[in-house]
C-alpha cells in the first residue's frame, strides 16, 4: 500500500533537517541525535513501577530497566533489547515502548542496556543481552514473573540478539524461552544483500549506507558475519527454537530479510506467525509522529503473547 500519510510527513521532515549521513559524524555525535530525536515529545505510559539496576557483567556493570504492570502477578517476563544498529540509542529512547508493551500485556519487562558498538563488538553486547536473559530467569521470583513464561524481544538490531539467544540457548542447554518477537529485525549481514536494500536504500529513514556502516561498526572482521549468532539468517538448522512473532515494516530495508527469517523458522517447525506493517517505515516503535503503527504492533503482540502463554501453561501442565 502507499507510505501512511503520517509516515511520508515524518520523512519530509528529516529531509529538510538536511543531516549529513551518519556515517560521515563521529560516533558520540550519531548518539546524541538519536536519543534527542526518539525521546522528544514522547508520553509516559503509566504502570505499576519503574526501577533502574545494575548487575555485574564482564563489561563492569550492566544497566537495566524493569517495568512491572499493575496487578498482583504471577506475570509473564519480556526481555527487551534496544535497537539502534548496535551502536546507538538507550534505555530512555525505548522507554516509553517498554512501557506500552508492560502495560498491555501485563507483563514484567526487563529492559538491557547492552555494550555498544564500535567500543564493544560482537559477541560483547551479545554476551551483555545473554547475561540479562540468565539473570531474569535466576531472578523470576523476586521479579514476580514466572520461569515459565519468559520470553525475548527487542526491535531491529535488539533483534537480531533475541533471534540469536534463541539460537545460542538451544544450542548451549540455556534457559528455555517461551517465545521471541522479533520486530523488523536484522537477520543477515548486508553482503550481498536483499532486493529490499536496493528498492529502500534511502529516502525512507534507514538506508543501506546506514545498515552497511553499523555492521561495520559492529562486527570485529567480514569473516565474523558467517557466524549465526551475528546473521542468525546463516543459521544451517532452525528447528527446535521458540515460538516466535515477526513483525516488519513495508518501506524499509530490512523488510526482506525478516520476512525471509520467518519464513525458514515455519519451514523449521517452529510456531511463527508473521506480519507486514502496512505503509510503514523501520524504526516506528520509536517515533512519536507514528503511534498509530506502534499501537497496531503493540496490540498483535499482545494477542500473540496470549496464545502462547496459554499453549505455555498447557504444555507445563500436562508435562
Amino acid at each position: 500500500m502507499p507510505l501512511h500519510s503520517s509516515a511520508q510527513k515524518y520523512l519530509n521532515e528529516l529531509a529538510a533537517l538536511d543531516l549529513p549521513p551518519k556515517r560521515t559524524l563521529p560516533i558520540a555525535t550519531v548518539r546524541r541525535n538519536a536519543i534527542a530525536k526518539a525521546t522528544m515529545g514522547k508520553a509516559r505510559t503509566e504502570i505499576g513501577s519503574v526501577v533502574d539496576q545494575n548487575i555485574p557483567s564482564e563489561g563492569g556493570e550492566l544497566p537495566l530497566r524493569i517495568y512491572t504492570p499493575h496487578g498482583k502477578g504471577l506475570f509473564p517476563a519480556v526481555v527487551y533489547f534496544h535497537g539502534g544498529g548496535w551502536a546507538t540509542n538507550n534505555l530512555d529512547t525505548h522507554d516509553e515502548l517498554c512501557r506500552k508493551l508492560s502495560a498491555e500485556t501485563g507483563s514484567v519487562v526487563v529492559a538491557a542496556d547492552y555494550r555498544l558498538a564500535p567500543e564493544a563488538k560482537f559477541p560483547a553486547g551479545f554476551n551483555d543481552a545473554a547475561l540479562a536473559v540468565e539473570w531474569t530467569f535466576q531472578h523470576a521470583a523476586d521479579l514476580n514473573a514466572d520461569a515459565n513464561r519468559i520470553l525475548v524481544a527487542g526491535d531491529s538490531s535488539g533483534g537480531n540478539f533475541a533471534a540469536a539467544l534463541c539460537l545460542r540457548f538451544r544450542d548451549q542447554d540455556g534457559p528455555r524461552i517461551a517465545g521471541q518477537i522479533l520486530y523488523y529485525p536484522v537477520t543477515d549481514h548486508y553482503e550481498p544483500g536483499t532486493q529490499s536494500y536496493r528498492t529502500f536504500s534511502e529516502g525512507y529513514g534507514l538506508t543501506a549506507a546506514d545498515m552497511s556502516w553499523f555492521w561495520d561498526l559492529y562486527l570485529p572482521d567480514k569473516a565474523a558475519a558467517d557466524d549465526p549468532y551475528a546473521s542468525p539468517l546463516r543459521a544451517r538448522d532452525l528447528k527446535g527454537l521458540p515460538p516466535a512473532l515477526v513483525i516488519t515494516a513495508e518501506y524499509d530495508p530490512l523488510v526482506d530479510e525478516g520476512r525471509a527469517y520467518a519464513m525458514r523458522l515455519q519451514e523449521a517447525g517452529v510456531p511463527t506467525r508473521y506480519s507486514c506493517c502496512a505503509g510503514t517505515i523501520h524504526g516506528f516503535l520509536i517515533v512519536p509522529a507514528l503511534a498509530e503503527d506502534t499501537a497496531r504492533a503493540v496490540h498483535e503482540t499482545n494477542e500473540w503473547l496470549d496464545s502462547v502463554i496459554a499453549s505455555r501453561q498447557q504444555a507445563v501442565s500436562t508435562g
